[in-house]
C-alpha cells in the first residue's frame, strides 16, 4: 500500500506546486544532433539506442519517482527458496500494437521467451547477450556449447507465466529487470521479419507507453501515446518530436526561447550568460549516480601511423608512464569544462559512484581497498619521480620521446572539447612536451562509440559507463575479458582492449589482468555474504585503480537546462532505463523556473527520506 501511495504521490507531486499550468497541447519537442544506430532494441547497447525501447516496451517490473519498484507486466513474482527460480504472473490483456497504434495481438510470457533466444543466438551478435549469462545455460546456448533453447533457464508455464532459473541465486535479479535484454518482442514478428526486424519503425511492435509512429533518420522522429496501454491514463504527454540538427547542443537554448523547443540543456559555456541574463528559467536536471565517468587508457591503438601507436603500445605497458599521466591530472580543473559550481562534490576515486550501493549503512565507494589508491591521484609531487622512472625503463625498452597522446572526444559537445583542451594544457605543462605531446582528434556525433571507442581511435579518452542493475558487479562487467561469437578469439572489451595483452609479452600488464579476473570471479560466486561480496569487488576494483588503469573521474552533474517538464515526476532508478522514461511527466506551458525546480527537488527529497 505504501508504495501505490508513493506512486500516486509522484504523480500528482507538481500539481500541487508548480503555478504554470499543464499544456493543452501535449507535444513535446527537442532537438537532437546524435542519431540512432539501430531500432532492434535486442541489441541496442548504448543509452542513445536505449531512449526509444525505454519509452515503447513496457518491462516486467519498473520504479516509482522515488525509486521503488512495483509491478509493470508482471502482477506478482516469487523466488524458490534456493534462489535460483522466479516465477512471474503477467498482466492479462495488454496489447502489441504496431506504429499506427492498431492492436496486434496480446503480450504473453512466450515474448519474453522469444527475445531472449534471439538475444542468445550468437548469430544474431547482440552486444547486451553478456548482461543474460546469469541465467542458466544462456552463454552455454551462445557459445554452441548446447543447442537445445529448451534447455535455457527461460520459459513460459502458460501464457501469463514466466519462469527464469539462474546459473547461481543473484542478488540484483529483480533490479536487472529494468535492463534492455529482459524486454519482450512479439515472436512471430521475429520470425516473420528475420534481419529485417526494427529496421525500419512500422517493422516491430509496441507495448509501452509510446510508439514510434515516425523514424526519418536526421529528419525527425515522433513517439505517440499508446492509448491501448495497460497504463495509458498515466501517460501525460501525448507526443515527443525530436527534431534533428547536427548542431543541437549549440541552438536548442536559443530555439527553446523562440518557442520552437520545450528543452534546452545549458552547457557551461554559456552557463555565466543565462545566470546574468535569464536566471529565473534555470530549472536543474536531478543528479543520479547511474553513469560513471573515468579515463581510459588504450592497450590496442588503431590509429594512424603518424601518431605512433607502435611507441604509445610501449609507453601505456609501462606502469610509471601510466601513473605519471593519473598524477599530473588534475581532474578539479578539467571539470570547470563542465561543471562551473560544485565540481568538486562530482569528482570520483572510484568508478563504481558513490551512493550507488550502500550495504548496512556503508557507501562501497569508502571500502577499505580504496583507501590505499588515494596515493594515486594529482599529485605534483610524485609526478617527477614517475616521469624520472617512466624515461629510464621506456627508454631501455626503445621508445622515443615526445610520447604522442591522441586524446578523443565528439564533435558536436563543445563542453568535451573545452574539457580536453584544459586536460592537455595542465598536463603537458606538469610533464612537459618534452615527454608527452597530446594530440586532439574530434570523433563523429553519430556512432562515436563505434568508431573512435570501439575502433581503438584513441589513446587516453573519457568514458562512461551506466550500471545495468543495482550491485558493483555491474561496474566490474565492462572491463571483462571478450570473444569473438564466431572465432573463440580474444577480441578484447571495448574499454582499453587491456585483456589483448594476455597473447602478448607484456608481462607487467598481464601481472595486473590474471589476479584482478580472479577476484571479480570470487566477488560474483559470493552470493549471501554481501560484506564480503561488496568487499572482493572493491579489492578487485582497486587493482585497476593503483595499477593506473583507468582514472575514475566523475558523475554526472546535475545539469542547467531549459524544460518544461519536471523530471521529478519521472521513474527514478540509478541503473537500468528507468530515468529514459516520460511516463508519468506533464508538459506545461511555460518552462520551469529556477524557484519551482528547487521546491520541486525539496518535496522529492523529503518523500525520499519517508
Amino acid at each position: 500500500m505504501k508504495k501505490i501511495l508513493a506512486f500516486i504521490t509522484c504523480l500528482t507531486l507538481v500539481m500541487a506546486l508548480c503555478t504554470a499550468g499543464v499544456a493543452e497541447e501535449s507535444v513535446y519537442k527537442l532537438l537532437y544532433a546524435g542519431e540512432l544506430s539501430t531500432l532492434n532494441y535486442l541489441i541496442a547497447s548504448t543509452q542513445n539506442d536505449q531512449v526509444a525501447p525505454a519509452n515503447t516496451i513496457d518491462t516486467l517490473v519498473e520504479y516509482d519517482c522515488y525509486g521503488n519498484l512495483i509491478p509493470s507486466l508482471a502482477l506478482s513474482w516469487s523466488c524458490s527458496d534456493d534462489g535460483l527460480v522466479w516465477t512471474f504472473l503477467l498482466r492479462e490483456g495488454v496489447k502489441w500494437v504496431d506504429y499506427l497504434g492498431n492492436p496486434v495481438a496480446d503480450v504473453t510470457a512466450h515474448d519474453f521467451v522469444a527475445a531472449a533466444k534471439y538475444i542468445v543466438t550468437a548469430e544474431n551478435e547482440s552486444p547486451i547477450s553478456g548482461q543474460m549469462d546469469i541465467i542458466k545455460n544462456a552463454e552455454a546456448y551462445y557459445d554452441k556449447e548446447i543447442d537445445d533453447f529448451s534447455l535455457v533457464g527461460v520459459k513460459a508455464l502458460d501464457d501469463y507465466t514466466l519462469e527464469y532459473t539462474l546459473e547461481s541465486p543473484t542478488p540484483y535479479f529483480l533490479s536487472a529487470l529494468t535492463y534492455v535484454n529482459f524486454l519482450p518482442a512479439y515472436g512471430k514478428l521475429l520470425d516473420e521479419l528475420g534481419k529485417d526486424f526494427a529496421t525500419s519503425c512500422d517493422k516491430l511492435y509496441y507495448c509501452g507507453a509510446y510508439r514510434l509512429e515516425v523514424y526519418e533518420p536526421q529528419v525527425q522522429r515522433l513517439l505517440v501515446k499508446n492509448e491501448l496501454n495497460w497504463d495509458a491514463d498515466n501517460v501525460f504527454i501525448d507526443k515527443i518530436q525530436y527534431i534533428y540538427n547536427s548542431e543541437a547542443v549549440e541552438l536548442a537554448p536559443t530555439a527553446a526561447l523562440r518557442g520552437e523547443v520545450d528543452y534546452a540543456e545549458i552547457m557551461s559555456n554559456i552557463l555565466d550568460e543565462w545566470k546574468a541574463t535569464h536566471p529565473e528559467l534555470l530549472s536543474r536536471d536531478r543528479a543520479i549516480p547511474d553513469y560513471s565517468y573515468f579515463y581510459s587508457f588504450n592497450f590496442n591503438p588503431l590509429y594512424e601511423d603518424e601518431y605512433a601507436p607502435d611507441n604509445w603500445l610501449l609507453a601505456v605497458n609501462n606502469a610509471n608512464f601510466r601513473h605519471s599521466i593519473m598524477s599530473a591530472f588534475d581532474r578539479l580543473y578539467a571539470m570547470s569544462a563542465l561543471a562551473p559550481d560544485g565540481a568538486d562534490a562530482l569528482i570520483q576515486n572510484t568508478i563504481t559512484p558513490a551512493t550507488f550501493a550502500v550495504l548496512n549503512g556503508v557507501d562501497y565507494a569508502e571500502q577499505d581497498a580504496f583507501k590505499e589508491t588515494e596515493q594515486y591521484f594529482f599529485n605534483p609531487e610524485m609526478v617527477l619521480a614517475y616521469k624520472a622512472k617512466a624515461i629510464e625503463e621506456l627508454t631501455a625498452a626503445g621508445a622515443v620521446f615526445p610520447i604522442q597522446v591522441v586524446l578523443s572526444y565528439r564533435v558536436d559537445q563543445l563542453d568535451w572539447e573545452q574539457e580536453s583542451i584544459l586536460l592537455k594544457q595542465q598536463v603537458e605543462g606538469i610533464l612537459g612536451t618534452d615527454y608527452v605531446q597530446f594530440v586532439l582528434r574530434a570523433g563523429p556525433s553519430t556512432d562515436f562509440l563505434a568508431t573512435i571507442r570501439r575502433g581503438g581511435l584513441y589513446s587516453l579518452m573519457r568514458c562512461n559507463w551506466g550500471a545495468d542493475y543495482q550491485d558493483p558487479e555491474t561496474f566490474a562487467e565492462p572491463f571483462g575479458k571478450r570473444f569473438d561469437s564466431d572465432t573463440g578469439e580474444l577480441v578484447g572489451n571495448t574499454y582499453n582492449r587491456m585483456d589483448l595483452m594476455l597473447n602478448t609479452d607484456f608481462s607487467e600488464t598481464i601481472g595486473i589482468l590474471e589476479p584482478y579476473y580472479e577476484t571479480v570471479e570470487e566477488a560474483k560466486a559470493e552470493t549471501s555474504d554481501m560484506e564480503a561480496r561488496y568487499a572482493k569487488f572493491a579489492e578487485a576494483e582497486a587493482m585497476l585503480i593503483g595499477n593506473a588503469i583507468f582514472i575514475p573521474y566523475y558523475i554526472s552533474p546535475a545539469a542547467y537546462q531549459l524544460s518544461k517538464i519536471n523530471v521529478f515526476e519521472g521513474s527514478y532508478a540509478s541503473f537500468g532505463m528507468s530515468i529514459l522514461r516520460y511516463k508519468g511527466q506533464k508538459l506545461y506551458d511555460s518552462f520551469i523556473t529556477a524557484e519551482q525546480s528547487a521546491q520541486f527537488l525539496a518535496e522529492w527529497q523529503e518523500n525520499m527520506s519517508k
